[in-house]
């Protein structure tokens, strides 16, 4: 039974390679313009920055036409290519956007355009994890479907049920959209349903189906279908035979370098690490590489994109002013006499508020200073005795005198939180080496990269302190709940800041359980000097936590 339970939890976590399909809606029968016609050609070139830009250019002409479903139709394949790209966050907004023009009609074409619309928000949505508003926009995009695309809707819910670990209702709704007759829509249908018949009866024999899809896809050339098929082979036969899911993840990885998919060859060297550790460090460096990329890439289109929108507006915006000066003007006017009584008021206002801040200001530092205390206390006592508690449980030769040493330090930095004690101290990166190994034993093995002195010159003993008491909790909350078997901490100084990266191979933490028990800590020590701390996980994938802090 844990087996099966393992299998299920390992398809829902790799279901961010999603079986979904992002539609060009039909604008062949609808009016058009100039614009509208050189963006289709444009994305038919897959000429993605150009076909956004004439969209937006599409649209204005469409506002100034009055055609509320032309600037819905643009503001609808805009939002496509936004999705499409990575940017969901802007997907969803120009979606919504769309929405407003385009008016509810017994009309085929407003139904189309408005289920590609949906259809969309579900999709940016699931990929966000979002799966309650994916699932009930794919809902309204089924029930405003009036042609073929349908069975793409059908089978984008029955994946967003899949996630959900709803087996029976996306069955029902993979099943009807076996009727497609689009082979490359039936490819992801028949790997869909055969997800879903496994992970519903663990005896079931996936292979003929997923072979199947594989197959499909080969004969349709479509290379992004088979890297889809390649990873649902590989997390197949995870606990079956690594050998075989090692195969596929490298052919996934192949694949991926052909098409230039960043976000696939991410996937595939995450199973590949995990899979391959002789070739840990090599692939370690490859998906840092390939991560550091991808989110260069989006955050480049998504400025892009932006840029086209608003310098376009503004140019629009510019005829606009120019009316309203005059308007203005004459409301500035009358204002004057407003703004002084508004002025008095606001000034008696502020006096008010002004007395509650203070209050409140005295409130939080009396209890900022309670938190201080307690925050010293769990990293000298909880953490400091968990640290020897580790020594002794890891190190073969137990010395007696300097486990007493070690406790007798603890107990002297207990007795002085109310000051900083001056002294000799070791060299830093040596502590922070020492640290890190301490945790070293028969089934946990620790690396360190890059921890030389010059990285800590000129780095002030208050914040010395922080990072240490920072790097030393996520090293016990990997000891005590991680269980992992691999622990990787990077260091490096870039321009004026020093990157630290820490990661490990174990079962990961929930998102809503991040900031419990010690990791509340990190958090507020890393930005209380001034740095940043991100934490990535999955569950089963492991924790990865980048921190960043100015290094002067």
């Amino acid at each position: 039974m844990k087996r099966i339970i393992i299998l299920i939890i390992l398809f829902l976590i790799t279901s961010c390679k999603k079986e979904n399909n992002i539609q060009q809606i039909n604008t062949s029968v609808l009016t058009t313009n100039p614009f509208l016609e050189k963006a289709k050609q444009f994305k038919e070139e897959n000429l993605i920055d150009s076909a956004f830009y004439y969209f937006n250019l599409s649209k204005n002409s469409f506002l100034e036409e009055n055609d509320s479903l032309g600037v819905g139709r643009s503001l609808v394949n805009m939002a496509i290519i936004q999705t499409d790209e990575g940017d969901y966050f802007g997907g969803l907004e120009t979606s919504f956007e769309a929405n407003k023009f385009i008016k509810y009609k017994k009309d085929s074409n407003v139904l189309r355009t408005l289920a590609a619309n949906y259809n969309n928000i579900g999709i940016a949505s699931n990929y966000l994890k979002n799966n309650d508003d994916a699932y009930k926009y794919y809902l309204k995009a089924i029930r405003n479907a009036v042609d073929k695309n349908i069975y793409v809707y059908y089978n984008n819910i029955g994946d967003n049920l899949i996630t959900q670990r709803k087996f029976n209702e996306a069955k029902y709704y993979l099943e009807k959209a076996m009727n497609t007759r689009d082979s490359s829509v039936l490819a992801k249908v028949i790997n869909n349903l055969a997800k879903v018949k496994y992970l519903s009866n663990d005896k079931y024999n996936p292979l003929p189906e997923l072979n199947r899809a594989l197959e499909i896809r080969k004969k349709k050339n479509d290379s992004f279908g088979q890297n889809s098929s390649y990873e649902t082979l590989s997390t197949y036969y995870l606990l079956k035979d690594k050998n075989i899911s090692l195969s596929y993840a490298k052919m996934m990885l192949q694949k991926a370098i052909e098409n230039k998919s960043l976000g696939d060859q991410i996937l595939a060297l995450q199973r590949i690490i995990s899979l391959d550790p002789k070739n840990y460090l090599t692939n370690f460096q490859k998906l840092n590489s390939i991560v550091d990329s991808l989110q260069t890439k989006r955050n480049r289109d998504k400025n892009q994109f932006a840029t086209i929108r608003y310098d376009l507006e503004g140019e629009r915006a510019k005829g606009e002013k120019l009316k309203a000066d005059n308007e203005v003007q004459q409301i500035k006017n009358n204002a004057k006499l407003v703004f002084l009584a508004t002025l008095l008021i606001l000034g008696f206002i502020w006096y008010i508020k002004r007395q509650k801040q203070l209050k409140q200001e005295k409130e939080l530092e009396v209890k900022n200073t309670q938190l201080k205390m307690s925050k010293k206390v769990h990293d000298v006592l909880a953490n400091g005795i968990y640290q020897v508690m580790a020594k002794i449980e890891n190190q073969e030769d137990f010395d007696r005198e300097k486990t007493l040493d070690e406790l007798e330090f603890v107990y002297e930095k207990s007795r002085n939180l109310s000051y900083e004690k001056a002294g000799e101290e070791k060299e830093f990166s040596q502590e922070i080496s020492e640290l890190i190994a301490s945790f070293n034993n028969a089934s946990v093995k620790t690396f360190t990269a890059g921890n030389s002195s010059s990285v800590w010159t000129n780095i002030s003993a208050p914040v010395k302190e922080e990072i240490y008491q920072v790097l030393r909790e996520l090293m016990v909350n990997m000891k005590k709940h991680s269980k992992a078997s691999h622990v990787a901490v990077k260091f490096e100084k870039a321009d004026q800041n020093i990157e630290i990266q820490y990661k490990d191979n174990g079962v990961g933490i929930s998102g809503d359980l991040i900031y419990k028990n010690g990791l509340r800590n990190t958090a507020s020590r890393i930005e209380g000097i001034g740095g940043n701390i991100t934490f990535e996980t999955k569950i089963e994938k492991g924790l990865k936590v980048n921190i960043s802090f100015p290094s002067s």
